[in-house]
């Protein structure tokens, strides 16, 4: 599976911003697929993740009510769509995917097999 991530940018705080992730080479509407990001000098943490078949949903605290993850399985395609952006959602965005998730590894980074390759997002205050 190749991911590709597009989408970021700069804007202002309070703004918004969609993130796409086009999965190439297999079908993913029967994985679990996810957002991470990762800021300068930091850990890449847990975003966002969407189940098998659009389920169920789950975020980050500091994400919950101001970003939504979608998928249209019809384009292989998963959102990310980020409300009320703040700056210290400055991030790169990477998007990744696994079809063999268990529910309590959703957050783990190190669950997920296939990631793509990144996109930035710069929220200036």
């Amino acid at each position: 599976v190749q991911l590709q991530a597009s989408g970021g940018g700069l804007v202002q705080a309070g703004g918004s911003l969609r993130l796409s992730c086009a999965a190439s080479g297999r079908t993913v509407s029967r994985s679990y697929m996810a957002w991470f990001r990762q800021a300068p000098g930091k850990e890449r943490e847990f975003v966002g993740a969407i189940s098998r078949n659009n389920v169920n949903t789950y975020y980050a605290d500091s994400v919950k009510g101001r970003f939504t993850i979608s998928r249209d399985n019809a384009k292989n395609t998963v959102y990310l769509q980020m409300n009320s952006l703040k700056a210290e959602d400055t991030a790169v965005y990477f998007c990744a995917a696994d079809f063999n998730m268990i529910l309590s590894s959703v957050r783990l980074a190190r669950a997920y097999d296939y990631w793509g390759q990144g996109t930035q997002v710069t929220v200036s205050s």
